[in-house]
């Protein structure tokens, strides 16, 4: 399924296609890190894609009925059921002998981590092909902000106004616990390590899981223009770490796999400062979120060693 679109080896600016599959006058947010990594998603997968989405900032952002900004077929669907929508299309498309089509849920962190997760376990035991990505902007933006269990610790959101207690729910760690055959973690601020996992993830077939870090102007709370640099930010301190897990074995990827040492990164206070979400976030909860990503790191490096 993969040589039909000619992807190379390893994507680089030039080598992703001129072809927009993402048109202009879409209807997201000024600064949307999922439209951008959407954009560049659909880049790397090419035309012969299905996409399902599921409610969310989405399913308003790739157009109002009857017109949409997407040159590729659209599925939208109840919250709770992407995953359960994807394994039925890609059951129609073998059983009419159609194996050359990408099968691609687009879904948020609340039809994610929250209402969507018991579909996306089953397709995941079942080990349906089809390939599941978190567009995670760490809440519920879509109806104004509220908590999910993807948001940040120390956060502020409309239902948690002196910021998060909970840690945020390792949702690839869940998927890694299915023994699925893939999964990998990418942030929207670097277009080409997203595009070279998508090349990975349709390389192998069975269900393929990527979480995306797509930070989110209105609900984050800073400058649209800043979007890029948030999420380099949220990279370079450590806070988001990029990494793939296949087979087994564990890598980190990108400027992450520079960042093993803590003394490489970035403070942490750089991240949380130019977000309005943090506003709040006093030096005790600043260092729980420090040692909440120190665990992280220490887990996934583990996870690499094997």
């Amino acid at each position: 399924m993969v040589g039909h679109q000619g992807i190379t080896e390893t994507f680089t600016l030039k080598s992703l296609t001129d072809e927009e599959y993402l048109l202009p006058g879409n209807a997201a947010c000024p600064g949307c890190a999922a439209v951008m990594a959407m954009r560049i998603g659909l880049k790397a997968l090419g035309p012969r894609t299905v996409l399902i989405v599921p409610a969310c900032c989405m399913s308003v952002a790739q157009g109002h009925y009857p017109k949409t900004p997407s040159k590729v077929p659209v599925f939208n669907t109840a919250f709770a059921a992407s995953a359960a929508t994807a394994s039925g299309i890609r059951a129609a498309l073998e059983m009419k002998g159609i194996t050359d089509v990408y099968v691609v849920c687009w879904a948020g962190d609340g039809g994610t981590a929250d209402i969507g997760i018991q579909s996306l376990s089953g397709a995941a035991e079942r080990g349906d092909d089809l390939i599941y990505i978190c567009y995670d902007n760490e809440a519920y933006m879509n109806t104004g902000t509220q908590r999910s269990s993807s948001t940040s610790e120390g956060a502020r959101t409309t239902t948690t106004i002196t910021g998060k207690a909970e840690r945020k729910k390792d949702v690839p760690g869940i998927m890694m616990a299915h023994r699925i055959p893939y999964v990998a973690t990418a942030c929207a601020s670097y277009p080409l390590d997203f595009a070279n996992k998508l090349r990975r993830a349709v390389s192998i077939k069975g269900t393929r899981y990527i979480h995306l870090l797509s930070p989110c102007p209105p609900g984050w709370r800073y400058p649209s223009e800043k979007t890029v640099e948030v999420g380099r930010l949220a990279v370079e301190t450590g806070a988001w770490i990029l990494y793939e897990w296949t087979g087994g074995r564990c890598r980190l990827t990108g400027p992450s796999s520079g960042l093993a040492d803590r003394s490489r990164r970035r403070p942490l206070e750089e991240y949380l400062r130019i977000q309005g979400r943090f506003s709040e976030a006093d030096p005790s909860k600043i260092e729980a979120m420090k040692k909440r990503i120190d665990e992280e790191w220490e887990m996934i490096l583990e996870l690499c060693k094997g």
